[in-house]
């Protein structure tokens, strides 16, 4: 029972690392960040006053040879970069739904190619170097280090809270977030692609022209010319004892695609910790209804079978 409730909780939490580490990605984080770096701060009108910046904390940096434009927001940099809200945000330290409850959209900035105009991308300024400015003012000495903290905690934070109101079960969504990541990554969709994973169903156009569907039954579905080419039924229950009952629903559900086309692929994912004797026994003797098994943990863990998995998919 131990060492059952041991892998339970293995896998919960190494969805939720993977959750974390997709969201890093997603969000454009480290992409952001360098595109600000390679800016020339330099040659901005830094008027101090009509950017809230503070003559304290603008000394320090300055003193401490580190660029402006890596600390303070500007607004031609919030009018120019996409998502740079989202790195002035962090560093402030000031999560999105305080933003949008004072009337600066800082969600639509950060998950969309929507860029402020002028008069927003002053007030966001303002409004983040106020915080900035007192943050670095009351800090006994400066490293540099420290602002990517910052941004870290408050990626963390905002991470934590997406996690919190994943719907339904989490190693599904980190199945799920996985693949849309390998998609975006490998160009089979445009890497912009806002992605609700809380929706029930997701419909997304490959670009070789198949479609990819992530609904209820099957769980995931790729279809070519109208028709299912490959089915998967992701059961990420973790506990043992209504592991037959989720085998039986998968074989159903899976059964179904085959009568419709019995040339497509079938595959079923399931938690390590969850698959009994007899669920093993129940898959292998429905053979006809599925033609590949992999636990979860083969899917986030082992590149090998991951690739495996991906080329059934044929998104390999």
């Amino acid at each position: 029972m131990m060492s059952s409730r041991r892998e339970a909780w293995r896998l919960d939490q190494f969805a939720k690392s993977i959750f974390f580490h997709q969201k890093l990605h997603a969000w454009g984080l480290i992409e952001v960040a360098e595109q600000i770096e390679s800016i020339a701060g330099e040659n901005l009108d830094w008027s101090l006053d009509a950017l809230h910046i503070s003559s304290k904390a603008w000394n320090k940096m300055i003193h401490s040879g580190i660029k402006p434009v890596i600390v303070f927001a500007h607004p031609q940099v919030l009018t120019a970069i996409e998502k740079s809200v989202g790195y002035y945000r962090m560093l402030a330290m000031v999560s999105q739904k305080s933003m949008n409850q004072i009337g600066l959209p800082a969600t639509r900035f950060e998950q969309t190619a929507s860029l402020p105009d002028s008069r927003m991308a002053v007030l966001i300024a303002q409004r983040l170097n106020r915080i900035i400015s007192t943050l670095i003012a009351t800090d006994h000495q400066v490293n540099r280090r420290e602002f990517d903290i910052w941004r870290g905690m408050a990626a963390g934070a905002q991470a934590q809270g997406s996690w919190q109101n994943v719907k339904g079960n989490r190693t599904e969504n980190a199945i799920r977030n996985d693949l849309i990541l390998r998609l975006q990554q490998s160009s089979l969709i445009d890497s912009d692609i806002l992605i609700d994973t809380n929706r029930r169903v997701i419909e997304l156009a490959l670009h070789d022209g198949r479609l990819l569907r992530m609904g209820d039954e099957p769980d995931l579905a790729v279809y070519s010319n109208d028709q299912i080419g490959v089915a998967v039924e992701i059961k990420g229950g973790i506990d043992i004892a209504g592991a037959l009952e989720r085998v039986g629903a998968a074989i159903k559900s899976l059964r179904r695609v085959k009568e419709e086309n019995p040339q497509a692929t079938t595959i079923l994912l399931m938690p390590a910790v969850s698959v009994s004797q007899q669920a093993e026994r129940d898959i292998l003797s429905n053979r006809d209804s599925i033609d590949y098994w992999f636990t979860i943990e083969d899917i986030l863990e082992d590149s090998s079978l991951k690739s495996d998995y991906y080329r059934l998919l044929g998104l390999q």
